[in-house]
């Protein structure tokens, strides 16, 4: 079974690669678009609502009009750049003419009131673990070690994190699932499988010869390499689109948690570089940079996210989320020095992004980025470990950090579905 699998794997890496160019997709192992499967949203949003999630949240920088043409009554979305054949789709004449948006997942105004059986009842929560941590912590480049302290492996430190929130957001009557419950990949594939298809990538990027490995982390050629390609095929593009597949698939819930911890540059993960600066935000799927959805799949993937009007449904779980964890723990809201992201909300702490996760994930996706991993406060605290109470940790006295991070983020969810159910 697993030989005829990866066989079909490497048989359909070749074909996406050879074809990648004249489909027009973002990257090799990118699902070609179902343009027909936009048909049911026919007549689901007004025309001012389209140019309202299209214009302010998705592609706050502009979209050409050679891929999205909008009028009064039509929008019409390129499919085929080569044969110019366009995707038509009718606005409703007015909201109460609309018909109803047709999706899998329910928004908090749409779920029973039950204050029985818990603020969070029937709320259907997928929590995913950013990262895979364990024995691929050091190959994903989320592992560090400073001195004779313990790594710092954020792929333990977010399943423990989605642990302690599953248990509690169970207690408050969430349905709760995972994505990721244990330092394994979620894909059954692994980086050897992806070496053709690394060498495909490198040669469509004029690399004839590719070096099969690098000798250090901070080798200038390591990119070009076959094995740090292989690698990022299978961390960052097959493991997100794996755990894509069974939130799509088999988890459907109605909001997934990504949680993550953040990081400054620290350079040398045997020596990193300790910083002052520590910092939290949260995003959400949007802010399309203006080449993005040139590619078939990304404009296709963002208009499916744009028709089930998973933004609304984000925004204000995130807001709040963001207000509640900000109160625990005090952090100041980062500040993006690129201009790859538009500030949404009100919170302060909201950014719209365009990430694989937050764009692949077909319901409302909120992404937590909070704690500075290598700041010299977070890294005394996570030596700290988990702990009961409080405890004075680098001259403050306060929680863990993991059942602060919790606590914020159940704090934020019970306030918005509360506010939202009644």
């Amino acid at each position: 079974m697993i030989f005829r699998r990866r066989s079909f794997l490497f048989l359909f890496l070749f074909l996406c690669v050879s074809v990648r160019a004249a489909d027009h997709l973002s990257h090799p192992l990118a699902d070609p678009p179902n343009w027909k499967s936009l048909q049911k949203f026919q007549k689901t949003i007004t025309h001012d609502e389209f140019e309202r999630l299209l214009r302010g949240v998705y592609c706050t920088q502009g979209i050409s009009d050679e891929f999205i043409r909008v009028d009064e009554k039509v929008a019409c979305i390129l499919m085929d750049r080569d044969a110019q054949s366009w995707f038509t789709l009718r606005f409703a004449a007015s909201e109460e003419k609309a018909v109803a948006v047709p999706r899998w997942w329910r928004p908090a105004r749409a779920l029973p009131k039950s204050k029985k059986r818990g603020p969070l009842a029937g709320v259907k929560i997928a929590l995913d673990p950013g990262h895979i941590g364990g024995a691929w912590a050091k190959m994903e480049e989320r592992w560090f070690k400073a001195g004779d302290a313990a790594p710092v492996e954020e792929g333990e430190m977010t399943l423990f994190v989605a642990k302690t929130l599953g248990e509690k957001l169970r207690a408050l009557g969430a349905r709760v699932s995972f994505v990721r419950d244990k330092t394994e990949p979620v894909t059954p594939y692994r980086p050897d499988d992806f070496k053709d298809t690394a060498r495909a990538v490198l040669k469509a990027e004029g690399i004839e010869n590719p070096p099969q490995d690098f000798e250090r982390a901070d080798d200038p050629l390591r990119e070009q390499s076959v094995r740090w390609q292989s690698e990022i095929l299978f961390y960052r593009t097959s493991e997100i689109r794996e755990r894509a597949r069974r939130v799509n698939s088999t988890l459907r819930p109605d909001l997934v948690l990504c949680l993550h911890f953040n990081a400054e540059a620290w350079g040398d993960e045997r020596k990193p570089t300790l910083t002052d600066k520590n910092h939290f935000h949260v995003l959400v799927n949007g802010s399309y940079l203006p080449a993005e959805p040139e590619s078939d799949d990304v404009r296709f993937e963002m208009l499916r996210r744009l028709l089930t009007r998973t933004f609304d449904e984000e925004i204000g779980v995130a807001d709040v989320a963001a207000g509640a964890l900000a109160k625990k723990s005090g952090l100041p809201p980062y500040e993006y020095t690129k201009d790859i992201v538009t500030k949404v909300g009100t919170s302060g702490y909201v950014y719209a992004r365009n990430l694989a996760a937050t764009r692949l994930y077909q319901c409302p996706v909120v992404y937590f980025e909070p704690y500075v991993m290598n700041s010299v406060d977070v890294f005394a605290r996570i030596q700290a470990g988990d702990y009961e109470g409080t405890r004075v940790v680098n001259g403050i006295e306060r929680p863990s950090i993991y059942r602060e991070y919790v606590d914020g983020v159940v704090d934020g969810l019970v306030e918005y579905y509360q506010q939202a159910r009644n």
